[in-house]
């Protein structure tokens, strides 16, 4: 009986190395200047697919790539239609080039693998993981059985497309990482090689694109591997120039990229190629410099775990587990004067208040950063600060570099949230960068818990909407959350009975430590704004018929008062704390609420 493509390649592998092709994107870039993705070449010109294959395959590479790497309705901002059409055309094309192309070695057939990258992440698509489903079924469906998932930051949004490939295909799974180790979420190689290692279902792992040669190399050499996976390094020809919007690589250095994969295959690469700026040349250059032989794998010896010093924990809650934990939030100015909230944060100060927390732009409208305010704030009343930090508007050098800023200032508690969108009147000049949502910083966090702040790690939380209109999909949430390492949530104002059972139900379903929102309305003007212009605030026509249009502050401050005790008493019994939001700062109105 005929092997399996798994069985197969892990046989041959045992006996040598393997080669993959170069950039099909980039080569086709320099040879036709058509200001559209290379992937549309299946449709449009199949030929120049074809042609390109064929020079790779002839060039000594054992594996091509399908043109397909930017696949998927984001990229192509296309229909799932065309994305599919797009998907089983670029696999016809190369499985008919590895067919019929010149090969260097006849003795070895040539493997078409499915290639697959990263599909970009929008405010658009919150739960990537189906499309990459159903991309590799119709992988599958075309009789793929080998797939490399290229230039990935993180495993988790392509679990379950593992999970249905299964044991039909090879899988290769490979990360695009910065000269200094770390994928644009953050996360190490150590972390991500690590993660795809513990994954049964894949066979190969390693990295291509983000580096050249010599960085690769440093990457692959401080890492610690398992030996049961087999290990790839497909790096960038080297460092671009942008020369009119384009990409450019030098040609000057292919001899020096050929001896650099031969080093990278005697430190253990059992699969070799070629990112961005690679081209048949280099290829050809490869095969001829690297000795494919391989030798018989050995696995490292196991080191035994250093004994580790106990961790200082500086949560807000630590210490206060027979305690109703207060949260009280201030808002940051959205300008330069921060009097009333210097005012608002010093009258706290003997409150009994366990933490300040600080909002990061909420609703797109740029307000003083979160992180430098409670800075401020902490440095002048010694009170414990929480700064949100919302995915929106950082990619992920930024949030990192924010949050190592943080801790060096001694703030070691977070609220993560995924953030609003920006406002549709700004979106044609203000992007929101979404490079993770808030589950995918949490793992980020994690990771600098492990890395950077192993002795104090912080402690970071997550947002609670209840009045998603499916709380099942908001339980799955908190769950995911909890997973990647949150230890506190913090709920959207609660002004209804039903908002209540909504929190309620959470708590039964996940355990998980919730401060229940509240936010005392201070007039009728106040409520109307937050009910018909704010997401995520449920707020009922009962409690919008208590504020008068005539009353006085104090009036409008009592009925607030009155709303928040309501909630207090409606809470009390599975509330872990509570969660104030106080319009315009008027955290007077604390002490009378909790009297």
């Amino acid at each position: 009986m005929e092997l399996s493509r798994k069985i197969a390649v892990k046989e041959l592998l045992q006996k040598e190395k393997l080669l993959f092709d170069g950039a099909f994107g980039t080569y086709y870039a320099q040879l036709y200047d058509t200001k559209e993705l290379p992937e549309f070449a299946n449709l449009f010109h199949p030929e120049r697919v074809m042609e390109i294959h064929r020079e790779y395959i002839e060039a000594g590479a054992q594996i091509i790539r399908t043109n397909t790497f930017a696949c998927n309705t984001n990229s192509m901002n296309a229909s799932w239609d065309k994305v599919e059409e797009c998907l089983c055309q670029g696999y016809r094309l190369a499985r008919q080039a590895a067919l019929t192309g010149k090969t260097v070695d006849s003795a070895i057939p040539i493997m078409v693998a499915a290639d697959i990258g990263q599909i970009p992440r929008s405010d658009r698509q919150d739960d990537l993981s189906q499309e990459y489903v159903k991309i590799c079924r119709t992988f599958l469906d075309e009789g793929a059985d080998f797939f490399v998932f290229e230039t990935f930051s993180d495993l988790e949004d392509i679990r379950e497309a593992i999970d249905l490939i299964g044991d039909n295909a090879f899988i290769v799974v490979q990360f695009a990482m910065n000269q200094f180790g770390y994928s644009d979420l953050g996360l190490s190689a150590k972390k991500m090689i690590h993660q795809a290692e513990r994954t049964p279902k894949v066979d190969a792992v390693g990295f291509n694109c983000g580096v050249g040669p010599a960085h690769m190399q440093q990457i692959i050499r401080n890492l610690t591997l398992s030996g049961q996976k087999f290990l790839t390094a497909l790096p960038n020809a080297g460092y671009p120039q942008i020369v009119q919007n384009r990409m450019i690589f030098s040609q000057q250095n292919i001899d020096y990229f050929a001896e650099k994969l031969r080093d990278i295959a005697a430190d253990g690469a059992d699969i070799l190629g070629g990112c961005c700026g690679t081209t048949p040349e280099y290829i050809c250059r490869i095969a001829e410099t690297v000795h494919l032989a391989q030798p018989q794998k050995v696995l490292p010896t196991i080191i035994p775990p250093v004994q580790s010093t106990p961790q200082k924990n500086f949560s807000f809650f630590a210490g206060k587990e027979n305690k109703k934990l207060i949260a009280v939030e201030l808002a940051p100015p959205m300008g330069s004067d921060d009097e009333k909230l210097m005012d608002a944060a010093h009258l706290l100060q003997k409150s009994g208040v366990d933490v300040l927390t600080f909002p990061d732009s909420p609703s797109g409208r740029t307000r003083a950063d979160s992180i430098l305010m409670a800075e401020k704030v902490a440095r002048e009343t010694g009170m414990c600060v929480m700064p949100h930090i919302c995915c929106r508007d950082k990619n992920a050098i930024a949030v990192r570099s924010g949050l190592l800023g943080a801790y060096i200032n001694h703030i070691y508690n977070f609220l993560i949230v995924t953030g609003d969108p920006v406002p549709s009147m700004t979106r044609n000049t203000i992007k929101s960068v979404f490079n993770f949502d808030s589950v995918g910083l949490m793992r980020m966090i994690g990771e600098l818990n492990e890395d950077q702040f192993s002795d104090a790690p912080v402690c970071f939380g997550g947002a609670i909407n209840q009045s998603r209109k499916n709380l099942d999909v908001e339980i799955s949430r908190v769950k995911k959350k909890i997973e990647a390492g949150a230890s506190f949530f913090l709920t959207q104002p609660i002004s209804t009975a039903e908002g209540v059972e909504r929190v309620r139900r959470i708590k039964h379903e996940t355990g998980a430590r919730i401060l229940c929102g509240i936010m005392p309305f201070v007039s009728l003007r106040n409520v109307t704004f937050m009910k018909n212009e704010m997401m995520g605030i449920d707020i009922s026509e009962e409690v919008l018929s208590r504020y008068q249009q005539d009353m006085t502050r104090e009036e409008g401050e009592q009925v607030g008062i009155n709303l928040a005790r309501e909630i207090l008493n409606a809470t009390q019994d599975f509330a872990d704390g509570y969660y104030f939001s106080f319009p315009f700062n008027r955290v007077n109105m604390l002490g009378k609420i909790l009297q």
